[in-house]
């Protein structure tokens, strides 16, 4: 896990809530994250609401830029967000387990596609993960990324 842990009131952490995160959104953390409710509402999967506002809370906090790309173009990177956003939410009891494994696991398509030709061992790491969910569960990862992706807008840049 990235072990980044951006204070409150950091550059980091308020421009990736507030401005901008990376050339997959067109808009910072908040605004992402009211998009993807918006489309959850929208389509009356009220299941999902839960997580579509909690799916990225962890993202400003572990904010940091990578590489060459992200200076250059005044980006973030936000590896292992998704556990970020879990381990805060993790104990809290007025969300079900069912939202916090969402949560959890909501960018692990993602994470195996783009491990896959980066970083072997995460990959495997993360299939062992996907395989571990019932099938039932994976349609609902594979459904809520579709909110997700809604949510991030038009890519600001190639």
């Amino acid at each position: 896990m990235n072990e980044t842990n951006n204070p409150l009131f950091s550059i980091p952490f308020l421009k990736s809530l507030f401005f901008v995160q990376n050339k997959w959104h067109q808009h910072g953390v908040l605004l992402h994250t009211l998009r993807v409710v918006y489309h959850i509402l929208r389509a009356g999967e009220f299941r999902f609401l839960a997580a579509g506002l909690l799916h990225d809370i962890g993202k400003p906090s572990c904010a940091f830029q990578k590489d060459e790309e992200d200076r250059e173009f005044e980006e973030y990177s936000f590896t292992d967000h998704e556990e970020r956003s879990y381990q805060i939410i993790k104990d809290w009891k007025f969300i079900s387990s069912y939202t916090k494994e969402l949560v959890r696991y909501h960018y692990l398509i993602r994470d195996i596609q783009k491990s896959k030709t980066e970083d072997f061992g995460r990959y495997e790491r993360k299939k062992k993960i996907w395989d571990g969910l019932s099938e039932e569960f994976k349609k609902d990862v594979e459904r809520f990324m579709v909110y997700d992706d809604l949510g991030k807008g038009k890519k600001r840049r190639n």
